[in-house]
């Protein structure tokens, strides 16, 4: 953990008495701080803007205060210049297994449902659209550029990507988180938070459920009745290939930001294990996808 970003966190002109910051584990593309201000909790989240991946902090923050606004995210309390101060959540962060308890998806339908129609609301300024089809293609060519060690597989994720998106075929946006990880859910014994706006942006409703089970690895009839508890209707063998294309390239996506991770991040965090790892998934999602076309 970086000294230099302890002591400017802990020297922030917000603070209304000394405090001592306590790194916050699990991020890996931010680096994040917890700071107990007589009795009152923050987090402190350190990053600047990622175009190599699309994270544009204004993007981000317009996110987090729009999804606060919708009564979904904790609030942002400060802003300067690659930091900002959000309150703290005291409760549990869920992990895979948890997104996996029906319990759970009985409260995370509903609460991405607000995400997608009640943020845009509230967002103010310019947004992004994430299409992830556009952004695997520009991961393939950083990563080509990059002399990756998996250069090799590169041509074929860019044939696959194609194929992917023909077959999503048209959509109809909202606004998506994007980036649905276990670990961006808290709950705090009485609701549901959602966190991490790095990603959000104009998407299809689809791709958030897709990636919500491809990084959860939810079983075959648990993305069913997300498909038809989202959409209240019977899921159609079409909705459901177009769902696993989704699938596929949500976990396509996760492998290639892996990818370029390897190369251009400075976070200590093994990358190459998590490219391992998420591409195994993707390789099993696509070898499904095939059978089903």
């Amino acid at each position: 953990m970086s000294t230099s970003a302890r002591d400017r966190v802990a020297t922030l002109d917000f603070w209304s008495s000394p405090v001592t910051p306590e790194p916050l584990g699990g991020g890996i593309t931010n680096t994040n701080f917890v700071v107990d201000d007589k009795g009152e909790r923050f987090v402190v989240r350190i990053g600047n803007d990622i175009p190599i991946h699309g994270v544009m902090r204004f993007n981000e923050l317009a996110a987090a205060r729009a999804a606060h606004a919708a009564g979904i995210s904790p609030e942002i309390v400060h802003r300067e210049k690659g930091l900002f101060i959000i309150r703290f959540i005291d409760g549990k962060t869920f992990s895979e297994q948890d997104i996996k308890r029906q319990e759970n998806l009985e409260s995370i339908i509903p609460l991405l449902k607000r995400c997608h129609n009640e943020v845009p609301k509230y967002f103010k300024g310019p947004a992004l659209v994430f299409w992830p089809f556009h952004v695997c293609r520009n991961y393939i060519r950083t990563a080509e550029d990059d002399n990756s060690r998996m250069a090799s597989l590169l041509p074929r994720f860019l044939d696959i990507n194609e194929a992917l998106e023909k077959t999503v075929g048209e959509i109809k946006l909202v606004f998506a988180h994007n980036d649905l990880l276990a670990a961006n859910f808290i709950d705090d014994g009485k609701r549901l938070w959602l966190l991490d706006w790095d990603y959000a942006g104009y998407n299809t409703a689809l791709f958030d459920l897709a990636n919500l089970s491809s990084n959860s690895e939810l079983t075959a009839e648990q993305e069913d009745w997300i498909l038809e508890t989202y959409y209240q209707q019977p899921v159609t063998d079409k909705r459901r290939l177009r769902f696993f294309s989704m699938k596929c390239v949500s976990l396509m996506r996760e492998t290639l930001w892996s990818i370029v991770q390897e190369n251009h991040s400075s976070l200590d965090f093994d990358y190459k294990e998590y490219t391992e790892k998420n591409l195994v998934r993707f390789e099993n999602a696509y070898e499904m996808f095939k059978t089903m076309k």
